[in-house]
């Protein structure tokens, strides 16, 4: 069994990373994710992994070697945040493209402008279409085990996608929580040797990658390539499942808490969910029929779950820590939504926008979501436009 630590979630991650001990970390520093690469190249230092760790002049370049050792057959891990993840974009797609499961903590932080080093999920939300599987973690001991998951899901023959395994900047990564961490040998004996599929240094197979790819078969590849997502998605309750069972600790897409039978239920990711809980349990000792669903697997999305959760609830929130700008609303109520029409569930929903730049939500903050949604399930109407929780006036 493990042992109970007391760490930041930046350091969590590192000791994840030096437990299953990889074969290439490329990495360039970016707040608040440093402290994760920063920890593992001293762990690189003192012979604690024999992982090639290469520093690089930017995130671009980052990726782009991640890349590069993924294809010759190594298993790779990577860090950013932010505008770090904005310079990768044009890499992220070709991982994905490629099919090579390199996995990436993403410490989440608001994106430039105006400059701001804080969380939210703008990053997350704008690289959902880059065909990563995306892991939200609520607290140290999630953004732990999330990223022990994450090599297993992204390696399964039939997934072959790279991850991003997402906690929220500084209120996780320099947060100190009490988790468990487990044996060495028990996480590298769980996550299991890496099996490299047709790598280009095996010179006896050679494989083309990446090659021109016009209008005559590209339209097929991608459709080839969209394949892979049912699969990560039951992939990710398989190895949840799996890991609950030699950890204790089980995962699944989403988790529902005080749902069953509620009235009214409020959407989140992120550290947000751990305040969302204690909300609910006060509303129901006050005879409050309230819910929380907790989405933990952003990508692939899990639709029909999500409808099926909400089902029979009179009012739905749906908290966004990321704007859209130009659209009707925050980008997982669009999804949100989507699902429940799609899957035949017509319930009234609010959208809120909140914590852009790290702004604080309270309690009461999210108690107000619960006065609004009541009055939604007396009129049977959402409330418009989009609210924002915690703006100055």
């Amino acid at each position: 069994m493990g042992k109970e630590i007391a760490l930041e979630g930046n350091e969590a991650v590192a000791e994840a990373m030096r437990q299953i001990n990889p074969d290439v970390v490329a990495a360039y520093p970016i707040t608040p994710s440093t402290e994760i690469v920063q920890a593992f190249a001293q762990f690189v230092a003192d012979g604690k992994v024999d992982t090639n760790f290469v520093a690089v002049e930017s995130e671009h370049s980052a990726m782009s070697a991640c890349l590069a050792a993924a294809v010759a057959g190594g298993r790779v891990m990577n860090a950013t945040s932010a505008n770090g993840l904005a310079l990768m974009w044009e890499i992220l797609y070709i991982v994905s493209s490629l099919r090579q499961p390199v996995i990436l903590t993403l410490v989440n932080r608001a994106l430039s402008g105006n400059i701001n080093i804080h969380c939210d999920h703008s990053d997350g939300m704008g690289a959902r279409d880059t065909g990563w599987v995306q892991l939200y973690a609520e607290d140290v001991q999630e953004a732990y085990d999330n990223l022990i998951q994450a090599v297993a899901i992204g390696e399964r023959e039939e997934v072959r996608l790279p991850v991003m395994s997402c906690l929220d900047g500084f209120l996780l990564s320099h947060s100190y929580e009490l988790l468990e961490v487990e044996t060495d040998e028990a996480v590298r004996e769980w996550v299991r040797p890496y099996q490299a599929i047709n790598p280009m240094l095996d010179i006896d197979n050679p494989q083309t990658f990446g090659p021109l790819d016009l209008y005559d078969y590209y339209f097929e590849h991608k459709r080839s390539q969209m394949e892979a997502y049912p699969p990560a998605k039951e992939a990710i309750v398989a190895e949840g499942k799996r890991f609950g069972e030699v950890f204790g600790r089980e995962y699944g897409l989403l988790e529902e808490f005080m749902t069953d039978d509620a009235d009214l239920i409020v959407i989140a990711m992120g550290s947000t969910c751990g305040t969302l809980r204690d909300v609910v349990a006060g509303l129901r000792e006050q005879g409050v029929k309230a819910g929380m669903l907790k989405l933990r697997a952003f990508r692939p999305f899990p639709a029909e779950e999500i409808a099926g959760a909400l089902a029979g609830a009179s009012a739905i929130a749906v908290l966004d820590r990321a704007a859209s700008f130009g659209a009707h609303a925050g980008p997982l109520y669009h999804e949100v939504t989507s699902a429940l029409y799609t899957f035949g569930e017509q319930i009234p929903t609010n959208n809120y926008i909140y914590g852009l730049g790290g702004r604080e939500i309270l309690p009461e903050d999210l108690q107000s979501v619960f006065t609004d949604l009541t009055q939604v399930a007396e009129d049977g109407q959402p409330v418009e436009p989009v609210g924002f929780l915690g703006l100055r006036e």
